[in-house]
């Protein structure tokens, strides 16, 4: 079962991230964790040819000339000079995608997304995909249990205007 949701709760979910639940719907029967152990480059294998039709850039090897480099820091005369790679990425909908699996919560993987997201350039949105389950550990239930915690504390402001955590 494809799981989902999105933050801040207080605000819908804009139409353009539902496409992409739309997607990783349409994709369950190939990804889902409840049957493979597939890893996050399988899963973006699967789901990319979708994310290509709505106008997503989305990385196809870990070759450097296939990375997705968004901008963070510019430098003299306006050159790149910070950038942070993603698996998928619309600039025109300010959307950034990281698909995750068995290191997703194992290594904290989600919180890395989240940190860079929150200095890409032009990037409102984020969208973590992880695993619903990974070695009998509820992994999207735990990343649901961490942004609930963010958000409730209000202790911490992200700069960012919405995150779909989707789980798969």
């Amino acid at each position: 079962m494809i799981n989902w949701q999105y933050y801040p709760k207080r605000k819908e979910l804009p139409s353009h991230l539902k496409d992409i639940i739309d997607i990783f719907k349409f994709k369950e029967e190939l990804i889902s964790s409840e049957k493979f152990t597939l890893n996050s480059n399988a899963v973006l294998e699967k789901v990319s040819l979708n994310l290509l039709s709505l106008n997503y850039q989305v990385e196809t090897s870990k070759k450097a000339i296939d990375k997705i480099k968004v901008p963070v820091l510019f430098g003299m005369n306006g050159k790149l000079e910070k950038y942070f790679d993603a698996d998928a990425y619309n600039e025109e909908l300010k959307t950034v995608i990281e698909v995750e699996a068995g290191r997703g919560v194992t290594n904290y993987q989600f919180l890395k997304d989240l940190f860079q997201a929150c200095m890409m350039h032009k990037v409102d949105f984020l969208v973590i995909a992880v695993r619903n389950t990974y070695n009998k550990n509820k992994d999207f239930q735990s990343v649901l249990t961490f942004f609930e915690t963010l958000y409730a504390s209000g202790r911490l402001v992200l700069p960012l205007e919405g995150i779909l955590i989707i789980g798969y």
